[in-house]
């Protein structure tokens, strides 16, 4: 498939609801609704964003649905190209039915993402852009509402591309020196190159700063819950999600496997993981569940361990209130302490009655402040850009090694060209055809 085709996809999802979305972008977008839709005139006579009240009937000339019909003409398009959007009734069927009236009449179904990377690749948006329409689609929080939303307004872009015009032109310079020494170009050397280059890796190192804050915004801060078994991790699991979302009951060990659910703490995305009661057992299910607890653990941003003050201290007991990662809890404070909590430092909480609930949540966010997970900018890159960026980065710190060591303006060159399409990969103005697989598989299709 090539951008000459002309594709077609469901842009909704599936299952009932009022509208379904039927888009069809290339060349022969025009001519294909023209086979297919019946109305006072054809579409090919309709003027660009003006919606049509229609028909749209089979290849066998059957009616399938009453729709509304809007053209837009290239290059004033999403895509970029021809697009004609027809909304329909939203039915799993009729939909259906319409994609495929446009497949009959010439269309080529869309591969996911697709509309999106011909919006790209036609230079309707850049690749930050791009992904921030994944971004903008997934976000659950205010904040990451708002990171996505700049983003497709082309606020990191922009960022890239300063720096990208910085390096570009110290390479021109230093290449020209090279190139044309009759000229008389006195390369960029010693402290002045260092300035220009210290000024770019600043650039660089502030937007790798903001790779935490982007996974936070993007898959949020991990909190996991653990401890013995009958402590009331699921309880409060159930309690900070504000229902109930796990089977709570007395028997010990009832939580065999890691549950995850999401939840909103002042504008930053938590991701709670309760986990299987940390005991010694004869269960091969159980001990595969507390496996996997260990396993959470070890990937956690901050640590809930949660104890039962009502009962003695569990042998295995080794929670640290000093801990910066990790918050000891101790639960049922509903109910008569035990002598071995006596004095001891931890947040005292009832699941029960939700005491002390409002300040564990507050304590949460304090202790992710205290990580630099709380995301703050609305700039955020995602792994994919500091991978790049990192790159850039290090290509950018080895010119001054190549000077000290007395090396040509050469060396130079070739590190800060390496630096440059590394940053162009950020925004895909180099060859990227081996990342937009990896970018574009993310969407549903129809997008």
């Amino acid at each position: 498939m090539t951008v000459t085709d002309t594709i077609a996809a469901i842009s909704t999802p599936p299952g009932e609801g009022a509208i379904a979305l039927v888009r069809i972008s290339g060349p022969s977008a025009i001519e294909i609704a023209d086979k297919i839709f019946r109305g006072k005139e054809q579409p090919s006579r309709f003027a660009s964003h003006v919606q049509h009240l229609g028909e749209i009937f089979s290849a066998e000339n059957q009616l399938i649905d009453q729709v509304v019909l809007s053209m837009h003409r290239a290059p004033a398009s999403y895509t970029g190209e021809d697009l004609v959007e027809i909304s329909c009734h939203g039915g799993t069927l009729v939909s259906a039915k319409i994609l495929e009236a446009c497949l009959r009449a010439g269309a080529t179904a869309a591969r996911p993402g697709e509309f999106t990377e011909r919006a790209f690749l036609n230079g309707k948006i850049d690749l930050t852009q791009a992904e921030a329409v994944i971004d903008l689609i997934r976000a659950r929080t205010d904040l990451a509402l708002r990171s996505a939303t700049e983003q497709l307004e082309g606020r990191l872009g922009d960022r890239i591309r300063k720096i990208r015009d910085e390096l570009v032109a110290l390479l021109a310079h230093i290449n020209a020196s090279i190139d044309f020494p009759e000229e008389g170009i006195e390369p960029n050397e010693g402290e002045t190159l260092c300035a220009r280059l210290d000024s770019i890796r600043e650039q660089i190192t502030a937007l790798l700063a903001t790779a935490d804050q982007g996974r936070v915004l993007r898959e949020g801060v991990r909190v996991v819950i653990y401890g013995a078994t009958n402590a009331g991790k699921s309880s409060l699991l159930n309690r900070l999600l504000g229902y109930d979302r796990v089977i709570v009951s007395d028997t010990h060990g009832t939580t065999r496997d890691t549950i995850e659910e999401m939840v909103n703490f002042e504008g930053v995305p938590i991701r709670l993981l309760d986990t299987a009661g940390l005991r010694a057992s004869e269960s091969d299910l159980e001990r595969e569940g507390i496996a996997r607890t260990e396993k959470s653990l070890q990937l956690a941003d901050l640590r809930l361990h949660i104890a039962d003050r009502n009962a003695p201290k569990p042998a295995h007991f080794n929670g640290q209130a000093d801990d910066p990662n990790e918050i000891v809890v101790l639960n049922k404070s509903d109910l008569p302490e035990d002598n071995d909590w006596k004095d001891f430092q931890a947040l005292r909480i009832s699941c029960m009655t939700g005491h002390g609930v409002l300040e564990l949540q507050r304590e949460i966010l304090a202790r992710i402040r205290q990580q630099n997970l709380r995301p703050e900018s609305p700039i955020a890159i995602n792994t994919r850009h500091r991978d790049c960026l990192r790159r850039a980065l290090e290509a950018c710190d080895r010119p001054q090694t190549a000077m000290g060591e007395g090396l040509s303006a050469e060396y130079v060159a070739l590190d800060l060209d390496e630096a440059l399409r590394s940053v162009g990969e950020v925004i895909g103005v180099v060859d990227v055809e081996q990342i937009l697989d990896s970018v574009f598989s993310q969407f549903c299709i129809g997008k």
